[in-house]
């Protein structure tokens, strides 16, 4: 069992790479890893949302999961991410991350089904059942069209391998009712840049971020800051980084933040369709907030 203590910090949501036949670039993949790690990224989370994972193969997934758990080499958590709209599906998932060595698995609400949260607690007790690696619940509402709601949370927090959520509602009423329901030991990390410190604020303990693709070191900085009591230095932080979280939203995630990391890390911009390259615009703005970090 993973120490649930290790769940704190800066996670990045972490791109993939694809070269030019639009595979994955195995060689930009390790890179990033490296380099994440070495400015302080405090775990990294392939195969989520920004890592494209709805456009990955199940053999995609399941290599781009083995080279980052391999590149990581123990230094920092990794959060794979397992989930799927089929429970059966995503227990293959699960019990693949578990198999190659993950120290976690984020685990997404089932999106189009529309399960009911009698059918979310479900889901995820099954998952829990039938792996041997601890579960970090994933709430997008704006990508799954299901809110798990906090009772729904309380109730699923209650079995031992699901010990924490990612909570992309930016919704700060919601979050406070996860984190008053569930257990002290549960951890809430936020999935949402623009409310990393006010979540921190009501008893989070981190972020799985987007920015910290651009700019790792600053994102784990607020953190630190904030662990410390240096409430003023974290929140000048986090209001510099309010223009680079607006960026990286003003098209589909990931499109803009993976226009930045090639910009800034040589990778390719490519990303698979239905998703087009940011437009010149949004590769502007982007060139003009980093250039201010």
């Amino acid at each position: 069992m993973s120490d649930v203590s290790r769940l704190r910090g800066s996670f990045v949501a972490l791109v993939t790479p694809f070269d030019e036949r639009f595979d994955v670039d195995e060689g930009a993949l390790r890179d990033l890893v490296e380099w994440h790690i070495e400015q302080g990224t405090d775990g990294i989370v392939p195969c989520g949302t920004t890592g494209e994972s709805a456009t990955l193969s199940h053999e995609e997934h399941k290599r781009v999961i083995e080279l980052v758990v391999k590149a990581v080499d123990g230094r920092v958590p990794v959060i794979a991410g397992a989930g799927s709209n089929s429970t059966r599906e995503s227990i293959e998932l699960t019990r693949h991350a578990a198999d190659v060595g993950a120290d976690f698995v984020l685990s997404i609400t089932p999106y189009y089904n529309k399960p009911t949260q009698d059918g979310l607690v479900r889901h995820f007790q099954e998952i829990a059942d039938a792996v041997d690696i601890p579960l970090v619940l994933y709430n997008v509402p704006g990508r799954t069209s299901v809110n798990m709601l906090p009772a729904a949370v309380a109730a699923a927090a209650q079995h031992p391998r699901i010990v924490g959520i990612k909570e992309a509602t930016a919704n700060l009423a919601q979050i406070s009712e996860v984190i008053r329901s569930t257990p002290p030991d549960f951890v809430v990390l936020s999935g949402d840049d623009f409310t990393v410190l006010p979540t921190l604020a009501v008893g989070g303990r981190g972020v799985i971020s987007v920015t910290a693709n651009l700019v790792p070191k600053l994102n784990a900085e607020l953190i630190r800051l904030w662990e410390r009591g240096e409430v003023e230095k974290a929140r000048e932080i986090h209001f510099r980084l309010l223009p680079l979280a607006r960026a990286c939203f003003l098209e589909t995630n990931p499109i803009p933040v993976k226009a930045g990391v090639a910009r800034l890390r040589g990778i390719s911009p490519r990303v698979r369709l239905p998703l087009l390259e940011a437009s010149p615009k949004t590769r502007e703005e982007l060139e003009r907030v980093l250039a201010t970090l």
